[in-house]
């Protein structure tokens, strides 16, 4: 008796370890969460850029003012002025017709930007007035007059001659003269065309003081653009460093 009662407790036991074991197996495993994603690398975007010039247009001697403006930009520069700040103006004087380009960099790239301006330059009236013996007159009264080196005062030889062409044109109040300011060629050409327009409008300033009309008067500075003397001289340079007198048609 006591055996049978042995034999269904153990066969209890396996039945219940059984169960035990069935139980456990309808659970599915969970899955390991899958591993976070990688971080995608931040980019740099390209900057952006842009130029503008006024006006855009100009003669020769004028100036004009340069505005750009950028974006995200670590270096800023422009060809024939070099680097520059990342937003900024500038007044420039070309002495011809240029594309002012800029370049704007960062880690993400370059950016490029273009503006241009047209220089006008004036052509020397190739006839001072209407016939010979008048253009001998004009140029036996109004004479060219000649500068020190880097200089813009008048010598007392130069005022002697506005004197003397002030007389002329106070007889002739129909005439209109152009006065156009050379240099020599040594030093930038930026440089020369500032100067030589001191020197014409130094000759326009005498001429006004002494009675001449200033709307009669039109001055241009020709820079080291166009030279009369061509030899590395200091009597070559001296030919150069002049204000000359036309009849402005």
């Amino acid at each position: 008796m006591i055996a049978h009662r042995t034999s269904l407790r153990n066969k209890a036991a396996l039945v219940a370890t059984l169960a035990l074991l069935a139980a456990a197996g309808c659970h599915k495993k969970q899955a390991a969460p899958p591993p976070p994603a990688a971080m995608a690398p931040q980019t740099v975007a390209p900057p952006t850029a842009s130029i503008t010039a006024d006006p855009m247009t100009i003669d020769l001697g004028q100036s004009v003012v340069l505005n750009w403006r950028t974006t995200n930009a670590t270096s800023v520069s422009i060809d024939g002025i070099g680097q520059v700040p990342v937003n900024g103006t500038q007044t420039v004087s070309p002495s011809s017709s240029t594309n002012f380009h800029l370049v704007a960099t960062n880690e993400g790239g370059t950016t490029e930007a273009n503006v241009r301006v047209t220089v006008r330059v004036p052509e020397v009236p190739a006839a001072p007035v209407s016939n010979t013996s008048s253009a001998d007159e004009f140029h036996s009264h109004v004479q060219d007059i000649f500068f020190a080196f880097d200089s813009y005062d008048l010598s007392s030889d130069a005022k002697a001659s506005i004197t003397t062409a002030a007389a002329y044109l106070n007889a002739h109040p129909t005439i209109k003269i152009l006065i156009g300011g050379y240099c020599d060629d040594r030093g930038s050409a930026e440089y020369n065309i500032t100067l030589g327009e001191n020197r014409a409008n130094a000759a326009k300033t005498a001429l006004v003081a002494a009675g001449i009309d200033g709307s009669r008067i039109r001055v241009v500075s020709y820079g080291k653009e166009k030279q009369f003397c061509t030899e590395e001289t200091e009597s070559c340079w001296q030919q150069n460093r002049r204000d000359q007198f036309s009849v402005d048609q």
